[in-house]
């Protein structure tokens, strides 16, 4: 028993050792073929999903992708951080390569050589977070107090950069700090430069030998069809906040707890924003990000004993839902020629700065068809042309259509005399004799233009824009039926737009008390012809215009007509008509005021400009003081506002226009003029066909 016991022993001691030789080869046999003729691994990293693209209510693109070429680093072939010196020299031979190309590399290092010393230089709040990253725990591990000197002697010594000059120690440390920030490795690849031209890539790849781990990765970029084409509306994407990438994290985590189940919770996690991510930061880009940005997908990366590497996606990526506006981009360019034409016909002197913005909506639907202004920008050239604009005094950058808020001046008198006449105030029976001046109190207001006006109803009295039967109105009226009827229309306050807008504000006592003011009793009746502080955007006056033309249906204004899937096989949402309010007026009142505003198209202000057009249009037009510091002198002058709707007989379209220091609001009327030759005539009967054709 002994005997075999001690055999069983010595037998399993031998396999047990023939084993562990076994296991031993297997080690070094994979650790020499490892090291002699190519790793051999997998990994997984996710994929990036092209953007969906924005179109026209027609079809027409309008935001597009194109594949692009980016510089980044592969970290199974890259050198790793046991190889420093190794790694250095890629990275500095690549910034050399680039800054000979004039082509930009990834550099957030907010530290500058000044005078023979590292300083920072901190411009914004991203240069801000990324020196309270530089020093956290996450990174260098020092005082909030910390220097530029001592956070560069840190990473000079963490990076083994002692040999190099300042200068370029520095451009290899803003390198090696982003890796660490982007958390460089075989699941996280790093972009050292975007969009690089293919010239070149063809030179790293034909140095692929000394570039190990260096690759190309074709990537999409956005792509304008015509970047001067409502760029304000458009808006941008850009790279991810500090500030914007907090707030996704801890969404992030609301989402999860969300999740429907294993896959969906993968999916939610895939998508999460990272560091390197970009992302809508203005306009419709920046509203429907949720929308264009899509789902990530998976790549599995295998390299096999030859180091030949094999990828398999076993989830793909899945573009973003396409985003149809119900803005007309050949009424959108006929709009912004318009605007730019009159500016520069004005014979403004050049030190007003004149400029203009311009609305258009659909009146049954509270589809905005244009929004342009003046003067704008190019959204292909923004990386080359944004320091000038942004320094520009003019503001090109700036969205006058929605986001500056004006004293409408007498388009704000259809508004009263609804009021008015909606309230039993005046009626169609009432007149008014205006000899050009109106006392009230100790003061003596004017009428417009200096003239008087004779004895009118409230018919001739918008024809002719009487302030005087205005001033008689409000003050029977009083402020507060103003403000309720001024609210009625939507003034004052947000339209829900999709993009981001300005609020504005009626003219009330409260609204002067909460601002520390005084409200006059000549406050109420410079109210009622849309001066004293009434502030409103012009989106804000086109819904107004809109709401009086199709008889009191105040819809919501919208740019996004519908979003579908990329393919556009899925209708993703489809957007239907909102009515935010329900006027209830009398007809008989609506066509008193519809009167008025059609003797200003016909035989008023603007009939010059509106003779000859194919439909008859109604308008009324309005100036406001406005005071303007130019180069610290100030510049008086008159805006100049237009709201009209045609045709008279069966509204479709309402316009809002200004321009600003034009002096008079009939200088308007030719802008509206080239909407309506557009829209009722050179308008193709095709576009609802197009439109037709993408849904199915």
């Amino acid at each position: 028993m002994g005997i075999q016991k001690s055999r069983a022993i010595t037998v399993y001691s031998i396999i047990a050792v023939l084993l562990s030789v076994l296991i031993g080869f297997l080690v070094w046999a994979t650790c020499f073929n490892a090291s002699t003729m190519g790793s051999i691994g997998a990994y997984t990293t996710t994929v990036d999903a092209p953007r969906g693209e924005i179109l026209d209510r027609n079809g027409a693109p309008l935001v597009t992708n194109r594949q692009g070429n980016s510089i980044t680093f592969d970290a199974s072939a890259f050198p790793d951080s046991k190889h420093m010196p190794q790694r250095n020299e890629e990275i500095i031979s690549l910034i050399q390569l680039c800054e000979a190309n004039n082509i930009e590399y990834i550099h957030n290092l907010p530290i500058v050589v000044q005078d023979g010393k590292y300083v920072f230089q901190i411009e914004d709040k991203e240069g801000e977070a990324y020196a309270k990253w530089l020093k956290s725990p996450d990174m260098l591990n020092l005082n909030s107090y910390a220097t530029a000197e001592n956070c560069m002697k840190v990473l000079i010594d963490r990076y083994e950069l002692e040999g190099y000059s300042k200068e370029d120690a520095l451009k290899v440390a803003a390198v090696q700090a982003e890796m660490n920030k982007m958390s460089f490795g075989p699941n996280y690849p790093y972009t050292f430069a975007k969009d690089v031209p293919i010239e070149l890539i063809t030179i790293i790849m034909e140095n692929s030998t000394f570039y190990k781990g260096v690759k190309n990765t074709v990537v999409p970029y956005r792509e304008y069809t015509d970047g001067a084409l409502a760029p304000h509306l458009l808006g941008r994407v850009n790279n991810i906040t500090a500030e914007k990438y907090q707030s996704e994290r801890e969404e992030l985590e609301k989402k999860l707890k969300k999740a429907n189940g294993k896959e969906d919770a993968e999916q939610i996690q895939r998508d999460a924003y990272t560091y390197t991510d970009e992302f809508g930061t203005s306009g419709i880009e920046g509203a429907m990000e949720e929308y264009l940005r899509g789902h990530r997908g998976v790549k599995s990366v295998t390299t096999d004993e030859n180091g030949k590497r094999h990828e398999t996606y076993p989830v793909e990526p899945v573009q973003g839902d396409s985003v149809i506006l119900t803005i007309d981009s050949n009424l959108q360019q006929v709009a912004q020629d318009a605007l730019a034409k009159r500016v520069r016909t004005l014979g403004v002197s050049s030190a007003r700065r004149a400029a203009a913005a311009c609305v258009v909506e659909n009146v049954n639907t509270g589809e905005i068809l244009a929004c342009a202004t003046y003067p704008s920008y190019d959204n292909s050239t923004w990386k080359e042309n944004y320091s000038d604009w942004a320094q520009d005094p003019n503001t090109p950058l700036w969205n006058r259509a929605v986001s500056s808020v004006y004293e409408p001046g007498s388009t704000f008198k259809p508004c009263t005399a609804i009021a008015a006449l909606e309230t039993g105030t005046i009626n169609a029976g009432w007149y008014y004799t205006c000899g050009g001046k109106y006392k009230y109190g100790d003061h003596v207001f004017e009428c417009a233009h200096g003239t008087a006006h004779g004895t009118n109803n409230v018919v001739g009295a918008i024809d002719k824009s009487c302030n005087c039967f205005f001033y008689e109105t409000g003050r029977r009226l009083g402020i507060e039926k103003i403000d309720e009827w001024a609210t009625n229309f939507g003034l004052g306050q947000k339209t829900g737009v999709e993009i981001p807008e300005a609020t504005g504000q009626v003219a009330s006592p409260e609204e002067r008390k909460a601002r520390g003011g005084i409200w006059y009793p000549g406050d109420t009746i410079t109210a009622a012809i849309g001066e004293s502080d009434n502030q409103f955007t012009l989106l804000q006056l086109a819904n107004y215009c809109a709401t009086l033309a199709n008889g009191g249906t105040r819809y919501k204004p919208h740019f996004v007509k519908s979003i579908m899937s990329a393919d556009y096989k899925t209708t993703v949402l489809d957007k239907e008509p909102v009515i935010t309010q329900q006027l209830k007026l009398d007809p008989n009142n609506l066509a008193l005021v519809k009167e008025g505003m059609l003797r200003v198209g016909t035989t008023g202000f603007c009939r010059a400009a509106f003779s000859g057009l194919p439909v008859r249009a109604a308008a009324k037009t309005g100036t406001s003081d406005v005071v303007k510091i130019v180069n610290g002198r100030v510049v008086p002058g008159n805006n100049g506002f237009l709201i009209s709707f045609a045709p008279y007989e069966k509204p479709e379209i309402s316009v809002a226009i200004v321009v600003e220091t034009a002096n008079a609001g009939a200088l308007t009327a030719d802008v509206a003029a080239e909407i309506y030759k557009y829209y009722f005539s050179a308008k193709s009967l095709q576009t609802a066909e197009s439109y037709n054709t993408l849904l199915a």
